[in-house]
């Protein structure tokens, strides 16, 4: 048996309840595909993407639902060695994937050589979404999981000072699309296991500058995290829950009915 088909049986069996379950409860919870989708899933060649493809692809042979799936990836600039393991990882996965060239990362580097990531993220995202919707796809898969959700609501708190995280189906900015996040309520510590279990040899992000780092805001809050969890197990769950238990009558400033902008003073 090869070694995509291990995984989609491993879906089914060892990791039915972790994460299969919990991807068709996303679905369904949110709505996130309907019948006549065509539905593009982002395939950056980490762990997350590679599992979301494997997700989708055992949804298609569940056939609950009637939609149309295709896998593409943009090479923002990797090094020969990370383009042909990449390639080797789609192909060990039975993962048929259209890769498109864009040199971001020399137009990143070359406009701003300090600080390149801020626009570095700003040209792939718009990228991404450009090749979408030239191809006629309605949604965007994205794999962003439950602790992305997490650190996402932390990092808005603790250094933009307001209160919101990822969500699980969004408007792209030129409305021609959807964003879809299937695998919110997937814990990384179990797709870090399906990922070993089935042993898959997932890419690192491949950049010179975020490979180098030894420090994040998102390391930070992971760090954090870890921290809290020792003495509260519940933590993440409980911080994932808050974003869908927000009281407008317990926020500094609102009013319900009055949508004026009544901030506080510093």
């Amino acid at each position: 048996m090869k070694k995509g088909e291990i995984a989609l049986e491993s879906l089914r069996t060892t990791y039915r309840k972790k994460i299969w379950t919990k991807f068709v409860k996303a679905v369904k919870d949110f709505n996130l595909i309907e019948d006549g989708d065509r539905i593009a899933v982002g395939v950056s060649g980490g762990k997350d993407s590679l599992l979301l493809c494997k997700l989708f692809q055992e949804m298609k042979r569940d056939r609950s639902k009637n939609f149309e799936v295709a896998f593409i990836s943009m090479n923002p600039g990797f090094q020969a060695m990370d383009m042909a393991q990449f390639k080797a990882n789609l192909e060990e996965l039975d993962i048929p994937c259209e890769v498109f060239e864009a040199n971001v990362w020399e137009i990143a580097f070359k406009e701003d050589p300090e600080k390149p990531c801020f626009l570095c993220a700003k040209m792939r995202r718009g990228v991404l979404y450009n090749k979408v919707e030239e191809l006629g796809y309605n949604k965007l898969a994205l794999g962003h999981h439950f602790d992305d959700v997490v650190e996402t609501t932390l990092i808005n708190m603790f250094y933009a000072g307001t209160v919101k995280t990822m969500i699980p189906k969004v408007k792209s900015t030129s409305g021609k699309m959807e964003l879809i996040r299937p695998m919110v309520y997937i814990k990384e510590k179990d797709i870090i296991a399906f990922t070993q279990k089935n042993e898959i040899m997932a890419m690192g992000c491949g950049c010179p500058v975020e490979s180098g780092k030894v420090d994040s805001k998102r390391r930070e809050i992971k760090n954090l995290l870890k921290t809290m969890e020792s003495t509260n197990p519940n933590i993440k769950q409980s911080i994932f829950n808050s974003m869908k238990n927000i009281n407008l009558d317990y926020i500094l400033g609102y009013t319900r009915g009055n949508k004026k902008d009544n901030k506080v003073e510093e």
